[in-house]
C-alpha cells in the first residue's frame, strides 16, 4: 500500500472515535498492552511527560515540547486529533513524522493489527511510541486523547503527570459532572510519579488530592502561581496554560532546563512545534482567525477573546460533530454575525442543514455551505 491506501486502511477498517463514536472506545487497556508487548514495549525506553485535561492540553504540550527544545532536548511530540495531515500527530523537535515511516510501520504490523481489531487511536499510539523508541529522543510529550483512565496512551510511566484542567465535555462516555469526569482524568496519576493540575476548581480539588496521596504523588497547582509567563501563542486563555507548563518544567527532575529556556521556549511555541489552530491568524486583511475550540468552557474563553477585536462585521464559519449539546454550545455565539454553517469532513459530521435548522432558534443566521 502507499501512503494514502495506508491512511484510508487505517481510517477505515477499524474503529476510530472521530468517525464512529463511542463504539471505538474500550473498556480497558488490554488492547493496546498487547499491542505494546508486539513492539517490545519502547514506551519503556525514553522519557516521557503525560497531558490531561479537558481545554488547553494540546497548547501545553506544545509550550513543554518547545521549553525542552530550547534546552537543547530531541523531543518527542504526540497529539490528536490532526487537523489537516494525519503526520501532525508525531513529532520530533517540530518536524512530523515521514510518511514512508506511517507506511512502512503499517505493512509490517498490519496482520497483528487486523487480528487483534486494533482501533484507530490505538494503532496511532503504537506507532508513535515505536517511532520515539527508535529515533532516541530525549523526552516525548504524549497528549492523552480521551479521558484518562482508560485512554491507550496510559500505558506509559512519565517522569509527571499533567491535568490541565476540567470541563463537561464528552459526558457521554466520562460522566455527567465535573467530579465523575475528574475521576476519569485523574486515571493518569501513578504511583511516586508528581503530579501538576492547571487550574483548582473547588469542586473537584480533593478528588486530585485523594488520588494523589492514594499514590504518594507530590501534587501542585499551577493557578497557585502568582508571576504569569508569556507566550507567543495569541490568546488570553493561554496564560493559564503557560502557567501549567512552567510548573511541570520546574518539577521535572533529571533535566536542565534553564529560566532563559523557559521564557525562549515559551515565546517561539509556533516556530518549534508548528502548532496549528489556537487562535491561529490566517491571514490579516481581512483578517481570519481559526480556533478549535469545541466545548463550552474552551468557547467561552474564545468568544471572550473575539470581542477584543475590532471589525466592522463578524463572519464565522461553523461546524460541529453530531454529539455535542447544541442547547449548551449555541447560546454562547454572538447573535449580530453572520453565519457559515458546514459539516466536519467525518462521518460524526453534524450535517449542515441540520445545524442551520437548530441555529435559528438561537437567533444565529447565515446560509449553509455545502461541499
Amino acid at each position: 500500500m502507499n501512503y494514502q491506501e495506508t491512511l484510508d486502511w487505517m481510517f477505515t477498517q477499524l474503529p476510530m472515535y472521530q468517525r464512529q463514536g463511542k463504539v471505538a472506545l474500550k473498556k480497558d487497556l488490554t488492547n493496546i498492552i498487547t499491542f505494546s508487548k508486539e513492539l517490545n514495549f519502547p514506551e519503556k525506553r525514553f522519557k516521557s511527560i503525560h497531558v490531561g485535561g479537558t481545554n488547553g492540553k494540546g497548547s501545553t504540550s506544545h509550550m513543554l515540547a518547545s521549553i525542552l527544545q530550547e534546552a537543547g532536548y530531541k523531543v518527542g511530540l504526540y497529539t490528536s486529533p490532526h487537523l489537516k495531515s494525519f503526520t501532525e500527530r508525531i513529532r520530533i523537535n517540530g518536524d512530523e513524522i515521514p510518511k514512508n515511516k506511517v507506511t512502512s510501520f503499517i505493512k509490517k504490523h498490519k496482520v497483528f493489527l487486523e487480528k487483534q481489531k486494533l482501533s484507530f487511536f490505538e494503532m496511532t499510539v503504537g506507532l508513535a511510541f515505536d517511532y520515539f523508541e527508535k529515533e532516541k529522543v530525549d523526552i516525548a510529550i504524549i497528549e492523552v486523547g480521551l479521558g484518562g483512565r482508560l485512554d491507550s496512551t496510559n500505558i506509559i510511566t512519565p517522569e509527571i503527570s499533567v491535568i490541565t484542567n476540567i470541563g463537561l465535555d464528552h459526558t457521554q462516555f466520562l460522566g455527567e459532572t465535573l467530579p465523575e469526569i475528574a475521576l476519569e482524568k485523574a486515571g493518569i496519576i501513578k504511583q511516586n510519579v508528581p503530579v501538576v493540575i492547571g487550574e483548582k476548581q473547588p469542586e473537584i480539588e480533593n478528588i486530585f488530592r485523594s488520588k494523589a496521596e492514594e499514590c504518594s504523588s507530590v501534587i501542585c497547582f499551577a493557578s497557585d502561581e502568582e508571576k504569569g509567563c508569556k507566550t507567543d501563542l495569541i490568546g488570553d486563555y493561554q496564560i493559564s496554560n503557560a502557567k501549567t507548563a512552567v510548573a511541570a518544567v520546574k518539577r521535572l527532575e533529571k533535566f536542565n532546563v534553564s529560566e532563559k529556556n523557559i521564557l525562549e521556549g515559551l515565546m517561539s511555541v509556533v516556530k518549534n512545534t508548528n502548532l496549528k489552530g489556537r487562535w491561529q491568524v490566517l491571514q490579516e486583511n481581512p483578517k481570519v482567525i481559526s480556533d478549535t475550540a469545541h466545548n463550552a468552557e474552551g468557547l467561552k474563553i474564545v468568544l471572550n477573546q473575539l470581542k477584543k477585536e475590532s471589525y466592522k462585521k463578524l463572519h464565522i464559519v461553523l461546524g460541529v460533530v453530531a454529539d455535542k449539546n447544541l442547547e449548551v454550545v449555541l447560546t454562547l455565539f454572538p447573535k449580530d454575525a453572520i453565519y457559515y454553517f458546514c459539516k466536519p469532513n467525518i462521518p460524526r459530521g453534524l450535517s449542515e442543514d441540520v445545524l442551520l435548522e437548530k441555529s435559528i432558534k438561537f437567533q444565529l443566521k447565515g446560509k449553509n455551505i455545502h461541499p
